[in-house]
């Protein structure tokens, strides 16, 4: 234990480690190294971000996906999946209501749906931009050309989330179809930080074939990359993929590259997400005291919830926005942190 509290240290300390002393610590099942790793990434935070949680509010618009990504519930090939799509009024009718409950930001994830074209997009941007002057506005819209994230920067759009899933490209080659390559996802997400977008980026934990160098090269690329947001959280399986019979991930190895991930980019926003949540009754809390400090309830209308099924049991698929906001405000209050309503923009300033 003492050699990993010196890596802990150094970590701290420096921000970065040699190859073989950060697999060391991606490795660790000690349960005092995980206490000792949360409470130093907690006091980064603090150091960055005091107790202020941000929440963004996620707006879930469309399942439908032109890809065949292994692991998703989503994926084209999935036949059982229930399909749907919100109209623009629905979609401001959500920011209207999320404004009211006091979100800053606003986040539409969807899968890659053709119907949603540049035009679509950009005009559904457009809307909120100038519904709504005050608030970020988040893409999660998957891989695009450049002229495409150019003109959804240009009609309002300021962020944009893109998780790499894994940086190894025989990893990446195991959990996706031959049509999809990591280089054109790291390509996409390059083109949006020369555009200007804040940045997310993150890979998955505990998914199939995942070694611990894939893990060391996920840390590596993010390095590269330096985005202003990094999402992590647990594979979980879906009975309708063909990972069906695949062992999910763990909180605690999530937990663990969540305090990492902080120490590493002390600036970074980090989510405490709904999947975190979903393999753990407190993994939110959890991944809040871990050193996460953002979190995103759904605003999208009840109706839908159920059907946007990445993996499987996702957890507030049943309450209302209203709920969904006042729970998980209970939550982080308990946790020992404060949720905030203004926009979130990352700490970068106090490098």
């Amino acid at each position: 234990m003492s050699t990993i509290a010196s890596l802990i240290d150094k970590l701290a300390q420096e921000r970065d480690l040699p190859d073989q002393e950060l697999l060391e610590l991606i490795t660790t099942t000690d349960s005092a190294a995980n206490e000792l790793l949360a409470a130093r990434a907690d006091k980064m935070r603090q150091q960055y971000y005091g107790k202020k949680v941000y929440i963004r509010g996620l707006i879930e618009f469309t399942n439908y996906c032109k890809n065949n990504c292994y692991y998703c519930g989503i994926r084209a090939g999935n036949g059982q999946a229930q399909r749907y799509r919100l109209t623009k009024e629905q979609i401001l009718d959500c920011c209207a209501e999320g404004y009211r409950l006091g979100f800053r930001t606003f986040v539409l994830q969807g899968g890659e749906d053709p119907y949603y074209t540049d035009e679509r997009i950009c005009d559904i941007v457009a809307a909120i931009r100038a519904q709504h002057p005050d608030c970020a506005i988040t893409l999660s819209i998957g891989e695009k050309e450049r002229a495409s994230y150019q003109a959804y920067f240009d009609a309002g759009a300021n962020r944009y989330l893109l998780r790499h899933e894994t940086a190894a490209p025989e990893h990446y080659a195991r959990l996706h179809p031959a049509s999809m390559s990591l280089a054109n996802r790291k390509r996409c997400l390059f083109d949006l930080k020369e555009i200007g977008y804040q940045v997310g980026s993150g890979f998955m934990v505990g998914s199939p074939y995942q070694t611990p160098a894939n893990l060391l090269a996920d840390l590596r690329f993010l390095q590269e990359l330096e985005p202003d947001m990094i999402g992590i959280g647990p594979y979980i399986t879906h009975e309708q993929t063909p990972f069906a019979d695949k062992k999910s991930g763990t909180a605690e190895q999530t937990l663990r590259l969540l305090s990492i991930l902080r120490l590493m980019f002390p600036y970074a926003l980090l989510p405490a997400t709904t999947a975190l949540g979903t393999i753990h009754p407190n993994g939110r809390e959890l991944g809040l005291k871990a050193g996460g400090n953002v979190v995103m309830p759904n605003l999208s209308p009840v109706s839908v919830r159920k059907l946007y099924e990445l993996y499987e049991n996702k957890i507030c698929t049943g309450e209302e926005a209203a709920q969904c906001r006042g729970c998980l405000e209970a939550r982080v209050r308990m946790a020992g942190y404060e949720i905030v309503t203004d926009r979130g923009d990352v700490a970068k300033s106090m490098l």
